[in-house]
């Protein structure tokens, strides 16, 4: 268990990391059935938050009272961060959590996510700026550092700490590696050392000896997986479980996963239309669909398809034959 706060405790020290065009509501939904303690949105743009485009009103969804969820929020000012942050809190956001670790280059070129590592004093006046601005507990992801030369995540952290930032996640690499090369677990030890506040450690986390070892290397409080839940809504659960020596969790089969999926598309298929929902569900059924046999003509059948029902008996008739 991670305390934040007086009032929040993750039942769970393993955490599904907030994925741009992945972490949606529906996917949030599942991940939620599957026992994740919290839930943290895709990425939002705080300029767009507060202009409550669409985009970001969808982002921003809470499944319902229950779920623990936290809002992530990228930026380079101060006050529409923190207006952005107060908006979410607002509309129900339990926790509030600040992206200094986005390497993708128009987050970059806009001054946020992983750029802001550069300018220390700019990225301490944001976490104080929002930590201000909101009474729900606000955390922070960043990265080792911008470069090589400047691993500055321990002294961020202690800023961060000093402010009111009440968990830190690291991603063990620098921005310049983006997503190259293995993560660096051991280092986030160094961050560790520099706080009193919980520490997440994420990068490569596939499994459940992954977790193991990236926990002992950086004595991290818990870990984050992003990408290998591709396709693996359950995998939260398969890794808590196994971290507490239970290896009774079995991967679903076939008939389950086929549920899984038909109920995961529908849900995307009721949360944004079908013509937008078709077009973003592609990425996940491939992902559904990894290792199993004809998974490449299925995917791209698939991804030819532009009519729910024609996806539907794809789905059906894939999953039959295997």
């Amino acid at each position: 268990m991670i305390k934040i706060s007086d009032k929040i405790t993750l039942k769970s020290n393993i955490l599904l990391a907030p994925m741009s065009g992945v972490t949606d509501l529906p996917f949030r939904r599942l991940v939620k059935k599957f026992g994740s303690s919290l839930l943290i949105s895709e990425m939002i743009a705080s300029r767009a938050m507060i202009m409550q485009t669409s985009s970001s009103m969808q982002k921003c969804q809470k499944d319902d009272a229950n779920s623990l969820t936290s809002v992530q929020l990228a930026g380079c000012d101060p006050e529409i961060m923190s207006e952005a942050a107060k908006l979410n809190e607002d509309l129900g956001a339990d926790i509030i959590d600040i992206n200094f670790g986005c390497p993708v280059k128009k987050v970059v070129n806009g001054f946020a996510g992983s750029a802001l590592m550069k300018d220390e004093e700019l990225a301490t006046k944001i976490m104080d700026a929002v930590v201000k601005s909101v009474k729900i507990p606000v955390t922070m992801k960043m990265r080792m550092g911008w470069n090589s030369q400047n691993l500055n995540a321990p002294i961020l952290a202690k800023k961060a700490e000093d402010v009111g930032i009440k968990m830190l996640t690291i991603h063990g690499r620098t921005r310049c590696q983006m997503y190259n090369g293995n993560a660096d677990w051991a280092f986030i030890k160094n961050v560790k050392k520099a706080v009193k506040i919980p520490v997440i450690a994420n990068g490569d986390i596939k499994n459940s000896q992954d977790a193991k070892k990236a926990i002992e290397l950086s004595k991290a409080d818990g870990v984050m997986i992003g990408r290998a839940c591709y396709g693996k809504p359950w995998l939260i659960e398969q890794i808590t479980r196994e971290l507490q020596n239970d290896y009774s969790f079995q991967e679903p089969n076939i008939q389950e996963k086929t549920k899984i999926i038909l109920e995961h598309f529908h849900d995307m298929l009721d949360h944004y239309g079908e013509k937008v929902a078709i077009n973003l569900a592609k990425k996940h059924l491939g992902w559904y669909s990894n290792g199993m046999n004809g998974a490449a003509n299925y995917r791209a059948n698939i991804n030819k398809s532009t009519e729910k029902d024609e996806i539907l008996e794809l789905i059906e008739e894939f999953y039959q034959n295997n």
